[in-house]
């Protein structure tokens, strides 16, 4: 869920009311301005490097403030493998009483190192193909580890692709038909793992689909934008009350995949060359090289989505899941999943 999308309001509550609350682990350091306890070293309004972006004082009381709202139901908290400081996140989390982690954005085939002395602590990557849990089990049999649940996610998930971007419009990598494949290679490392369908999930109609193909559970984030209890600002909200279908694009990311957003001013400017000048102030994923990926697309990932959390619609970059045209108004979490387990 990006910078500031889903941090304590929004997981706190999700968890409250009986769902899974996800906490992103992603640019902790802009949540500074809801605290008088967090310290975070600021230079042009943005978290300096990778300690500040990725602060973990913000992140400790994100949870605890999500403590607060959902008591002793399970949180879980998503960590970017192409995230700079990986392993160091992992552990914070840990030690913030986090009792699920997930994480994508790259294959986490070392992700149990990390966590060997929190046994309880579940570990969930997220993968586009049987051939990436293969590999992630094969590896994590050195750490005589397998995955306590498995996320399949399809091309129509807002944010980064597991795909290239010709792929992402393919049938045969559509979520309905990566999912088979992944249940059956599940089968080989273990009974019964928890398989979870992702990107492009709208509707208890849906939920079912999954459900009827063999998943466990689905992984929704779009559709929790249009709450009251989502953390960004009321800005990123009406970005998306007003995107029509035809908005959404896939689009270039430094990450080195396609990343699906609303097409806004951002965009514009960069065609016209007057797109903010990227400079590399938080140093936020490996992939980027420390800015040389951000100025060969066009923009830094880290300022644009940290635009978007304070509401900026002029430089921000707003992240969606294909669906997101069909946010018409924004609803409580509780109002939400209602709708979800009773199809109204």
């Amino acid at each position: 869920m990006g910078v500031g999308i889903s941090w304590d309001q929004l997981a706190g509550n999700v968890s409250k009311e009986g769902g899974l609350g996800v906490i992103s682990s992603v640019g902790t350091g802009y949540y500074r301005n809801k605290s008088e306890n967090v310290q975070v070293v600021m230079r042009k309004d943005k978290p300096k490097d990778v300690a500040n972006f990725y602060s973990r004082d913000s992140f400790f009381e994100i949870v605890e403030n999500a403590r607060k709202i959902c008591g002793d139901a399970p949180l879980a908290c998503n960590i970017l493998h192409a995230c700079n400081d990986y392993g160091r996140m992992v552990k914070d989390a840990c030690e913030a009483g986090i009792n699920i982690i997930i994480t994508g954005a790259g294959l986490p085939t070392n992700m149990p190192e990390f966590t060997k002395d929190y046994p309880d602590v579940a570990l969930v990557p997220i993968v586009s193909s049987a051939r990436a849990l293969k590999l992630i089990c094969k590896k994590w049999k050195k750490y005589n580890k397998v995955p306590d649940a498995i996320i399949v996610e399809g091309p129509l998930s807002g944010g980064h692709q597991g795909f290239k971007y010709e792929d992402c419009f393919k049938e045969e990598f559509q979520l309905e038909n990566i999912v088979g494949p992944v249940i059956e290679e599940s089968k080989n490392w273990g009974e019964d793992i928890p398989i979870i369908a992702a990107g492009g999930v709208w509707d208890k109609k849906d939920i079912e689909k999954y459900q009827a193909l063999g998943c466990t559970g689905v992984q929704m984030a779009t559709r929790f934008i249009g709450t009251y209890e989502c953390d960004a600002h009321a800005n990123l909200k009406n970005v998306l009350l007003n995107a029509k279908e035809e908005d959404i694009k896939l689009g270039k990311s430094p990450v080195g995949l396609p990343a699906r957003s609303v097409r806004t001013n951002l965009q514009f400017s960069m065609e016209n060359n007057t797109a903010p000048k990227v400079q590399c102030i938080s140093n936020c994923v490996a992939p980027c090289n420390r800015g040389v990926e951000a100025k060969a697309v066009g923009y830094c990932i880290a300022d644009r989505l940290g635009a978007a959390y304070n509401g900026d619609e002029d430089t921000g970059l707003f992240f969606t899941g294909a669906n997101g045209y069909r946010i018409n108004k924004i609803i409580t979490v509780k109002e939400l999943i209602e709708k979800l387990t009773k199809g109204e």
